[in-house]
């Protein structure tokens, strides 16, 4: 890491930091509240006027800090110049919407700045249960404050797994029926369960998008894991297609087995 990116990113880590807290703040004031909420796409993906408040807040602090970069967030219309940036902001403004709206407390604000393809700082803040996630390329990853590490070793024990259970299914080595994790429903929440240690493991099934996952990635790498596309393919960012297939997140040696196994058998 050179000198010249460590300043630059010290700055833009303090911005990050100070901003997603702020986001959070204002996601958590509208929690539990009569929001409009609406479909969108032909997923019909939930989205709220939180949602929307928390992105115009998040793209203001951000953009205004950092005119030069570039944007790509779920709730604001694509732009093709991010994609002859070398620095761009990835914005998830609340990571689990069905959550939010539900009142369940899975749900997060989730933000990462890309350099080239990779994440290279992450933040993933959950203010209903105040848990803060933050990774620095290099410098590791803190949950709270305090250092995290994903679970070391290699055996899987399905009720620390998470994901779509027919994926998941194909790991156990019998017929017999398996008990995963309860669902999480925010991904990038899911994801750093991993890095924290409280999962071994965590899929998310495809069609995941950009702002889904770069922060966590960022976050579960620091925290000495691994997340990756399952077929072992590193994860590219800021393309023109930001969709994304079946990825895995692990600890390093479960990783290296799951997807060893998923090698070894036909890919979903």
């Amino acid at each position: 890491m050179a000198d010249a990116d460590i300043a630059v990113w010290a700055h833009d880590a303090a911005l990050l930091r100070d901003t997603v807290r702020e986001a959070g703040a204002l996601a958590l004031s509208l929690f539990r509240t009569e929001l409009k909420n609406w479909t969108k796409g032909a997923a019909s993906s939930p989205v709220s006027e939180a949602d929307i408040a928390v992105n115009d807040l998040v793209e203001r602090r951000l953009r205004a800090a950092t005119p030069d970069y570039g944007w790509l967030s779920e709730e604001s219309v694509d732009d093709d110049t991010r994609l002859g940036k070398q620095l761009v902001w990835i914005v998830d403004p609340i990571d689990g919407t069905r959550a939010y709206l539900a009142g369940r407390e899975d749900w997060c604000v989730s933000v990462a700045l890309v350099a080239g393809s990779a994440p290279v700082l992450a933040a993933v803040f959950a203010p209903a249960t105040d848990e803060y996630f933050f990774a620095v390329r290099g410098r590791g990853a803190t949950h709270n404050e305090r250092p995290v590490c994903a679970a070391a070793g290699t055996e899987l024990d399905f009720s620390r797994v998470a994901g779509p259970k027919p994926l998941v299914q194909r790991l156990s080595p019998s017929s017999e029926e398996i008990t995963l994790h309860p669902r999480i429903g925010s991904l990038a929440l899911r994801l750093c369960r991993v890095a924290d240690g409280s999962l071994d493991a965590a899929f998310a099934g495809g069609q995941s998008r950009d702002w889904d996952l770069a922060a966590a990635n960022l976050i579960v790498q620091e925290a000495n894991g691994r997340m990756t596309a399952l077929s072992g393919d590193a994860i590219e960012y800021n393309r023109r297609e930001v969709v994304h297939g079946v990825l895995v997140a692990a600890g390093q040696d479960r990783h290296s087995r799951i997807v060893e196994h998923f090698r070894n058998h036909q890919l979903p």
